[in-house]
């Protein structure tokens, strides 16, 4: 396979310092080493290595990868390997695609408390799939997942959520009996989207009152207490995205995409 016409490294090189310079105070350090990383793979900043052809005597320089796991040039041998190895995994059932979105206004807090509530974000995904599908009159059964984070949507702007890809089942509560969720029909998804809800505001507020989250620039006025729970307020009447899909040919065919 060639080399493509534009790489991640190319934008790098060309838009990296001004969109560094416009997200000062935003950008960890492990962020701003990504970045360094995926602009000196395969150059000569990385050092190399000459290959000689011992019939035409034709020199060949190659240079060092960086070996960064979010670089996509040369960890995507890694990541290949990665989705075989959990092919076996598998069980012989259906897979569900699930999705956690947090609406606009906490995606803006998000952006300032990134550590803290891209966390939670994970965490209240994982235990509201338990809860709900635990309960008898749903599942009743305990189930697994495997859950990616993405915080950035289609047009590349801030936008966190989390995929989830779920057996279409568990097991029951003695442990050795595997209960199928109903076929094409995984989780209710008001239900789930309901309790996420709930769960989220309520860590939400112990955040605040612990002094756990950061607020500042146009969000500084959420620091005072009283404004912070007018703020919630208006969040806990709004339907918060969370939806489930079943992929058509089983869950290799779940794209875990924006």
């Amino acid at each position: 396979m060639g080399r493509p016409s534009l790489e991640v490294a190319d934008v790098f090189h060309q838009h990296g310092p001004a969109w560094r310079a416009a997200q000062r105070g935003h950008l960890s350090l492990g962020q701003l080493k990504v970045m360094s990383a995926i602009e000196q793979c395969r150059s000569a900043a990385l050092g190399g290595h000459v290959l000689r052809c011992g019939g035409c005597g034709t020199d060949q320089v190659s240079y060092n990868s960086c070996r960064n796991r979010h670089c996509p040039k040369c960890q995507s041998a890694a990541a290949q390997r990665w989705l075989e190895a959990r092919q076996v995994d598998l069980l012989p059932v259906d897979y569900y695609h699930v999705v956690f979105t947090l609406p606009a206004q906490v995606a803006d807090l998000a952006y300032q408390n990134k550590a803290a509530l891209y966390g939670l974000l994970f965490d209240l995904a994982a235990e509201v799939l338990q809860t709900i599908a635990a309960d008898p009159k749903h599942l009743g059964a305990r189930i697994g997942a495997t859950l990616v984070l993405h915080t950035w949507g289609s047009a590349l702007t801030h936008h966190p959520h989390v995929h989830g890809i779920v057996p279409g089942g568990g097991l029951a509560p003695d442990g050795k009996t595997w209960v199928a969720c109903r076929p094409g029909f995984f989780l209710p998804v008001r239900v789930l989207s309901r309790l996420f809800r709930r769960r989220f505001l309520e860590a939400l507020g112990r955040l605040h009152a612990g002094g756990k989250l950061r607020c500042f620039g146009e969000l500084a006025a959420l620091a005072d207490a009283r404004t912070f729970q007018r703020w919630l307020a208006p969040l806990r009447k709004v339907e918060w995205v969370v939806y489930a899909k079943h992929p058509f040919a089983g869950p290799q065919a779940v794209h875990i995409r924006n």
